[in-house]
């Protein structure tokens, strides 16, 4: 009986090697803070590895303490508080049934306030961004079983801050080229939101609620909502669900507290 030759052994196959994504490279912190304005998709994910936010801090300083000293010097702080109350009727009628003496010294000890609060608030930035942070973390944690680290989004939230420091740099221009200290407002000093035209006459509660439709405010909030989509694996419907539903419950709060005082 005739045998079937034999099959000649097939040479192996060398194997496929393994495709690896590369890892994006580490970006240095100019590339960052530069990145904040022009690529946010590519600079947020760079937090996940390293989530230091002192530079963009140090330069929101800076511009805050900056800002505020051209004001002392420019319109100076009895003024600053004086245009505040003419903003609010009913605290401006209550000192101005005060005695003179004594109306002058509420005004005094305000100023001082006011001046010791301004000079502080790179400070008061600080603990007002751990406890957006913290809102956030547990709304993401929470709703959308978000993988994130607090510390990584706190950064986030500096960083997405940068943008704010628009105004007050336009505010020291505007201070500089003489503009007029009267109906100079030190919580809304430039034009960029409709709240800005409203004055002393208008509407507090509107005033309020369209001084939050500021235009460096809604950057930092879209970047924000970018950045989590960026650092988690939260979808970007969700996290600007997320961003602009605490928003609007601080718009909300701003009212209210408008409709309260005036």
């Amino acid at each position: 009986m005739a045998t079937n030759p034999s099959v000649p052994p097939q040479p192996s196959q060398p194997s496929q090697p393994i495709q690896v994504s590369p890892q994006p490279a580490a970006l240095s912190e100019g590339q960052r803070l530069i990145g904040t304005f022009f690529s946010p998709g590519k600079t947020f994910p760079d937090l996940r590895r390293n989530a230091s936010w002192w530079a963009p801090f140090l330069i929101i300083a800076i511009v805050s303490i900056s800002f505020i000293y051209v004001v002392d010097q420019k319109v100076g702080f009895p003024k600053v508080v004086e245009n505040l109350i003419q903003l609010q009727p009913k605290q401006a009628d209550r000192i101005d049934r005060l005695p003179a003496d004594q109306r002058q010294t509420v005004m005094q000890q305000q100023a001082t306030i006011t001046k010791w609060i301004a000079y502080s608030v790179p400070v008061v930035a600080l603990v007002i961004y751990a406890v957006f942070a913290a809102l956030l973390f547990a709304t993401l944690k929470f709703a959308a079983s978000a993988d994130l680290k607090y510390k990584t989004l706190f950064a986030l939230i500096v960083y997405s801050r940068l943008p704010l420091i628009f105004g007050p740099l336009l505010a020291i221009l505007s201070l500089l080229a003489g503009v007029s200290s009267d109906g100079f407002n030190l919580r809304n000093p430039v034009a960029t939101n409709p709240g800005y035209f409203i004055g002393p006459d208008g509407s507090p509660v509107l005033r309020a609620l369209l001084t939050q439709l500021d235009v460096f405010s809604l950057w930092t909030l879209i970047l924000t909502a970018i950045g989590i989509t960026c650092i988690s694996k939260v979808k970007r419907g969700t996290a600007f669900a997320v961003v602009f539903g605490w928003f609007a419950v601080y718009v909300l709060g701003q009212v209210l507290l408008a409709a309260a005082t005036s």
